[in-house]
């Protein structure tokens, strides 16, 4: 007689309901957000909330120790009424034109060289592009400054060997400009070249031995095949240099350092920053720097959202 052993039955299980399916996904669901969330809460710390602070005392007559008195937008039309203010916006824009345009011109071709010249130790050329980028500011300032000292400056001796006269470019508005922006030139060229020299080394060669082989010279393979493909990383270097440009602030300040704020005896380097840094932390008129620090914010938008749309057009055009 054989006996048949039944197997143990197992608790019936029955399929996971809507709320197992919701606890399973909502780590899923929430993941990214909490990998993100420390960016937006920093940026909103020290970006957001301080941009909003600085809107609210731009409206007051703020006293750091005394009474805040609400003045609507008094200062503001005390900006738009202050020749100092407009001053400092001429100084900003001439220095800004000066050192972006070469400085973007001269590192698109100095990256063009490095990516297709065979130079031996290209790597050891590479890495001293970064040692502007890397000096002191201070320093720089300094070693500008000497070169370009009206009485002993190097290049004041240039010129009063080719028989021209001593040009003081620390007094001297026009020479001052270009003091200012070919510190910055200097310091970000290596920079902006490594950002171009990355993007062409994207680019397949094959793109280039196909043209070549289709008769395209040097230039025309620059100019067909360089730019366009380059396009993103040059709008990129370009909104970039507009905000560090409008910004410019260290370089002006101690380049005279007898003047201090006012970058001259008639203010003829003191660009916005300097001219906000004056206000609120040299005259203690914190509601009024708060206004051309509004302004400042303002006139950074705008150019960046014309060289934006200028970007656009450029690309929608072709």
């Amino acid at each position: 007689m054989t006996t048949h052993i039944a197997p143990p039955r197992l608790p019936k299980q029955s399929p996971p309901g809507i709320g197992t399916r919701i606890r399973n996904t909502l780590p899923e669901r929430f993941a990214p957000y909490v990998y993100i969330a420390p960016f937006f809460l920093i940026f909103a710390v020290f970006g957001l909330i301080p941009l909003l602070f600085t809107f609210v005392v731009s409206l007051f007559d703020w006293n750091p120790i005394g009474q805040q008195t609400f003045i609507g937008f008094d200062n503001f039309t005390r900006l738009a009424a202050d020749p100092r203010f407009w001053n400092a916006m001429l100084n900003t824009f001439a220095i800004f034109i000066i050192s972006t345009v070469p400085q973007l011109v001269i590192a698109l071709g100095l990256a063009h060289l490095l990516n297709h010249v065979r130079l031996r130790f290209a790597t050891g050329f590479r890495m001293a592009m970064l040692v502007p980028y890397i000096t002191s500011v201070a320093a720089t300032t300094i070693v500008f400054a000497q070169l370009f000292d009206r009485d002993y400056g190097l290049f004041n001796y240039l010129i009063s060997f080719f028989g021209g006269d001593h040009v003081d470019f620390l007094n001297d508005k026009v020479g001052s400009w270009f003091l200012v922006a070919l510190m910055v030139v200097w310091r970000w060229t290596g920079y902006t070249t490594l950002l171009y020299l990355a993007a062409l080394q994207a680019i397949p060669r094959d793109v280039y031995e196909a043209a070549a082989v289709d008769g395209a010279g040097g230039w025309k393979q620059f100019v067909y095949i360089t730019i366009p493909s380059l396009r993103p990383i040059i709008v990129f270097t370009i909104v970039t240099s507009t905000i560090g440009g409008l910004q410019v602030f260290t370089e002006p300040l101690l380049v005279n350092p007898a003047t201090g704020l006012t970058c001259g005896a008639a203010r003829q380097c003191q660009t916005l920053t300097l001219f906000l840094y004056e206000q609120g932390f040299g005259q203690f008129e914190f509601g009024y720097g708060s206004a051309i620090g509004v302004a400042l914010f303002v006139i950074v938008v705008l150019v960046a959202l014309l060289n934006f749309f200028l970007s656009t057009r450029t690309r929608g055009g072709r």
